[in-house]
């Protein structure tokens, strides 16, 4: 049914989420602000707004939120570049998959982050080519990310399947017409809204019984 495979990047193919989560939340607590675990899920894993606005009068200062964006950036580098970021079992998966379909990663990481994150993996060598954020000009929730990963890969949206973990990226998937399933999480269990997903699993590893 399917021959081409999008993956998202982080909480699928790595375990960063929780590490963008740390990042944000240490840079906003400097300014007396108590970003949630909830918060987070509502304005980075939802909706894609970030969570600026939470400093009030002063997210309209484009050169401090500059600021502050370069310090949050500088924090998640560090972290990528030290924390495990491992997700058990997924590099077999990917070896086993890629021998019978095309395979891309469809992320919102910026390309330095990206980069980052995968020399500390082997996993690109599965994947034939991959979009990161700075490739579209529209992120997810927007179709505009799996729609150029559709016309790149020349895959019709019924041959495509995106494995995704947000809300945002299933959006994205649905809106662009690919079958999308949803891996369950730490983060996204019990607060993310999946009914338009076409499969959930508790476990990534679970995928390879229907494919």
């Amino acid at each position: 049914m399917y021959k081409t495979l999008f993956w998202d990047n982080d909480g699928v193919l790595v375990d960063t989420e929780k590490l963008y989560f740390q990042a944000n939340a240490l840079i906003l607590r400097q300014y007396g602000i108590n970003l949630s675990l909830q918060n987070y899920i509502d304005f980075f894993l939802k909706n894609n707004s970030g969570a600026w606005h939470l400093l009030g009068e002063v997210a309209g200062d484009k050169v401090f939120i500059g600021k502050l964006r370069n310090e949050r950036n500088n924090i998640y580098r560090s972290l990528l570049e030290t924390e495990d970021l491992r997700i058990e079992g997924i590099e077999k998966i990917l070896k086993s998959l890629s021998k019978r379909y095309i395979m891309a990663i469809v992320t919102s990481s910026r390309k330095e982050h990206f980069e980052i994150i995968h020399k500390r993996t082997s996993y690109l060598k599965y994947f034939d080519f991959s979009l990161v954020r700075e490739d579209y000009n529209n992120s997810k929730p927007d179709p505009e990310p799996y729609l150029k990963a559709l016309s790149i890969s020349k895959t019709l949206p019924e041959e495509a399947l995106v494995i995704e973990d947000s809300e945002r990226g299933l959006i994205s998937a649905k809106s662009a017409g690919i079958d999308c399933w949803i891996i369950k999480n730490d983060l996204n269990a019990a607060y993310s809204n999946f009914g338009n997903a076409d499969n959930i699993f508790n476990r990534i590893e679970e995928i390879l019984d229907f494919l």
